[in-house]
């Protein structure tokens, strides 16, 4: 029997923290052989770059296996706890390195949380070469890293982390690190395992810990779904209100009704409200969404989405689950026309583009002897006092009369409107 030592203050995963690029695990497009930061770190020609990707996936690793392997005094900080003041004085000391022929790198983790004027701070060294800058972000970078210092860096993304990834990663950690691999470990579903890390193989290597510290009073320790549901209470969810995931899945979300894929909307709905999302959020874009791609080829989707959203107000969670899942697959399973939509752009751009065109003095309001003496009013014929209703008559500017913004499709009610619309802008040509 393995004689089993003590568990290390230092988190597992800071413990099976990878030293060279022959141990990081992932990123083959990035760190293969002959990919473009393998190439760079290989051949110690660094220039700053911005890693972007998800969570546990590598970021962190990267810089401080390039830390350990380049000819270059390494500096750590973090843009939630440091600011300008910090930044300076590492640019003093990367001036005096330069003296000696020494390159200084920055690593900024969460560099995202900079606000223009800390990034502002990083430019003329990072346009210099005083320093190299590696920053690492969650974030999508166009959205939080201003562009005079996007200009001046190379931006690699990281994907998440692959179930093979996840694999060699527990692989590597119970044979690495001595307090695992005193434990008598087998695994009856490290399947889950994957599942519920998310593809994060910090939150991977944490719940790990976790699940063997909890049975480490057993000769063996098994680890089971039993146990692992024990630790994480659920699954960690990947969406973020504030950044890029929510404007990702709140897309698939918009653009699965838009193309009427039930099935979908309700899936990306259900991704938003297990990671927190305000339900009335969503609401509200599905009240635009049934003007914007349905509108009159079924009218009652506007009205079904104006009460769902009043419901959701009233009702809450997690009754409002179920009201917000009626309105997206009635919306999604509506016939679609973004007609009205069209309509009013058309105009918008006709407003913006041309002359403010003379409304015609027939159309005019005439509440005045004046306005009525400058024939205000005059020769406007009332729809109602013929035949249908309806008189051929031309109510836009001349010289816009045979413009036609509304051209309803083929779907659903729009078809019938598209009928009369045909025959009474006939009788309007005729005018």
């Amino acid at each position: 029997m393995k004689e089993k030592i003590k568990s290390p203050a230092i988190p597992l995963a800071e413990r099976c923290r990878p030293k060279t690029l022959d141990e990081f695990q992932g990123q083959e497009k990035l760190v293969g052989i002959g990919k473009p930061l393998r190439t760079m770190i290989d051949s110690d020609s660094l220039s700053s770059i911005v890693l972007w990707g998800p969570p546990g996936t590598g970021k962190t690793t990267l810089a401080k296996i390039i830390s350990e392997t380049t000819n270059s005094e390494f500096y750590q900080i973090n843009a939630v706890s440091s600011g300008v003041k910090d930044i300076r004085q590492i640019i003093d000391l990367a001036k005096q390195n330069l003296l000696h022929f020494k390159r200084t790198i920055l690593f900024i983790d969460e560099i995202h949380r900079f606000n223009k004027a800390q990034q502002d701070a990083l430019l003329s060294s990072v346009e210099s070469g005083e320093i190299i800058l590696i920053g690492a972000t969650t974030e999508n970078p166009s959205f939080e890293v201003i562009p005079a210092l996007r200009s001046r860096v190379r931006v690699f993304v990281l994907e998440e982390l692959s179930k093979n990834d996840l694999q060699n990663i527990l692989n590597f950690a119970l044979t690495k690190d001595e307090f695992l691999n005193s434990q008598n470990i087998t695994f009856v579903d490290s399947d889950f395992l994957f599942f519920v890390s998310g593809g994060d193989a910090r939150i991977l290597l944490n719940i790990l810990e976790a699940s063997v510290s909890q049975e480490i009073e057993k000769d063996e320790i098994k680890i089971t779904k039993e146990v692992l549901e024990n630790v994480i209470q659920r699954k960690n969810i990947l969406y973020d209100k504030a950044g890029e995931e929510h404007y990702n899945i709140i897309s698939a979300f918009i653009k699965s009704i838009r193309g009427s894929d039930p099935d979908a909307a309700v899936y990306w709905m259900a991704r938003m409200l297990e990671g927190g999302e305000d339900p009335l959020f969503i609401a509200r874009r599905m009240v635009v969404l049934a003007s914007e791609d349905i509108g009159n080829a079924s009218p009652n989707a506007l009205l079904l989405a104006e009460a769902a959203f009043s419901a959701v107000h009233k009702i809450g969670m997690p009754e409002a689950r179920i009201i917000l899942s009626q309105c997206a697959t009635y919306l999604a399973s509506s016939p679609k026309s973004n007609s009205a939509y069209m309509a009013i752009d058309t105009a918008l751009s006709d407003v913006r583009h041309n002359p403010q065109y003379q409304v015609p003095l027939n159309l005019r309001n005439a509440p005045t002897k004046l306005m009525k003496d400058l024939n205000y009013g005059k020769e406007y014929k009332y729809p109602h006092s013929f035949s249908n209703n309806f008189i051929a008559e031309n109510y836009l500017p001349e010289e816009l009369k045979d413009k036609q913004y509304y051209l309803p499709s083929e779907n659903g009610n729009e078809k019938t409107i598209k009928e009369r619309l045909k025959n009474l802008w006939k009788d309007r040509k005729k005018y």
